[in-house]
């Protein structure tokens, strides 16, 4: 259920990741991204580090929160740390959250935040629950489900995400 993605570090992220991300994208498939031959790389900063990190969550995007670990397996750098970080992401993966959890979180902060109103009419969410389903997923109900626009769903899914650890899930 969790697929570890490896690209090459003296590389960068090729078309044929692009192909198998969108692979594990489309089976709904836990992500882990391993960056390998690290230890080829020669400038290994912490502002290369964060600025190969950027280019590949740009090139994955929209979904970005996913780990990155950066290995060699040459050298048997980090390996262990992907195995661990795979399990990790697994266990999230089987997470679920009490609908009185969710809805005790999530109300007020909805009610602060509202959707915004199209045409006219006011969006209410009502209820949230999380569907049984193999991987997370969870259903808002509201009055007009037909107005809420994707920045909204994506504002939802990124306080979904900070609430509970869904790093690498889908």
């Amino acid at each position: 259920d969790v697929c570890i993605l490896m690209i090459d570090a003296t590389r960068g992220i090729e078309a044929q990741d692009l192909n198998i991300y969108s692979l594990i994208q489309k089976n709904k498939k836990g992500l882990v991204v391993c960056v390998n031959k690290w230890d080829l790389v020669e400038n290994k900063t912490n502002a290369d580090i964060k600025g190969y990190e950027n280019a590949i969550r740009e090139r994955i995007a929209p979904f970005k929160d996913f780990p990155i670990i950066f290995t060699s397996a040459l050298t048997k750098q980090r390996i262990f740390k992907v195995m661990e970080t795979a399990l990790h992401v697994y266990e999230n993966k089987q997470k679920k959250v009490p609908t009185a959890q969710l809805n005790e979180r999530f109300l007020p902060l909805i009610e602060n935040y509202p959707p915004p109103a199209t045409k006219g009419k006011y969006i209410k969410i009502k209820y949230i629950t999380q569907l049984a389903s193999p991987t997370p997923a969870f259903a808002f109900f509201a009055n007009l489900p037909q107005y809420i626009k994707d920045p909204y769903r994506r504002f939802l899914e990124n306080k979904l995400r900070s609430q509970w650890d869904f790093q690498g899930v889908p």
